[in-house]
């Protein structure tokens, strides 16, 4: 009896220890032949945004006092973009030369572009000014099981949540690839997004694209957590399991 359990035992641990190609597969459910339209979805501003804002105008010495001057920095480059740029305050604003506060949370670069061109136009500074507006520092956290985790910086306007998971190295063989949590914060609300990556379903969603800031978590599957506890592996496990077999076969001698 003792001994049949005993290999009941070693056979259930193989069995949790072997995954499935459904539990590693990603997006399993596409169609090779379908031709999906993207629908792409403008991030908005949020607090702590910094922006690089540049105004150009047909004459040019006209749209100077509303860009950062180049020759008092020195060299030019995007550290120093972050440093003079418009950072977006708590109260969602920014303060732009002669312009004064202008409200940005909650809009797009487009609409913040729009609001900033209609303003020159309208206080008579500009006639036909062209604004454009950027965000420079966009960044993503990806944690778990993933080959890097960390924070990482991207200059694109949108990026998907597969572009975010690719600077991170891509999910280990160990990383649950049917609950990876999307941690998002919208105008102070925090949300907790639960995707399945073994499926495409959410691709025509408002997850597709990750937004500036979100926590992407990777959570380890069943053998990961085992390893990472006292029996730190199913040798271990074993060799606890033959020693306790042989203590009880003594023991009845």
């Amino acid at each position: 009896m003792i001994k049949k359990l005993f290999f009941l035992i070693i056979a259930s641990l193989f069995i949790q220890s072997c995954a499935s190609k459904k539990d590693i597969i990603y997006y399993q459910d596409v169609n090779d032949e379908s031709h999906d339209n993207i629908n792409f979805l403008a991030n908005k501003l949020q607090v702590n945004d910094i922006l690089f804002i540049k105004v150009s105008a047909l004459i040019q010495e006209s749209a100077d006092p509303f860009n950062i001057q180049v020759s008092a920095l020195g060299n030019i480059n995007v550290e120093t973009y972050r440093i003079q740029g418009y950072l977006v305050s708590q109260k969602g604003t920014i303060v732009f030369p002669l312009l004064g506060e202008i409200s940005v949370v909650g809009k797009s670069t487009d609409e913040v572009q729009n609001l900033i061109i209609n303003m020159l136009k309208e206080r008579g500074y500009i006639k036909d000014p062209t604004v454009s507006v950027r965000i420079i520092n966009s960044k993503v956290t990806v944690l778990g099981e993933v080959k890097s985790p960390g924070t990482y910086s991207f200059d694109e306007q949108n990026i998907s949540l597969n572009q975010a998971i690719g600077y991170a190295g891509d999910l280990t063989i160990n990383g649950v690839r049917k609950d990876v949590l999307l941690i998002r914060e919208i105008n102070g609300v925090r949300t907790y997004i639960h995707l399945d990556l073994t499926t495409s379903k959410w691709f025509e969603g408002p997850y597709y694209y990750v937004k500036q800031n979100d926590i992407i978590i990777v959570n380890p599957n069943g053998p990961r957590v085992m390893q990472s506890g006292y029996l730190s592996n199913i040798g271990s496990v074993l060799g606890v399991l033959s020693f306790a077999l042989t203590i009880i076969i003594l023991l009845k001698k």
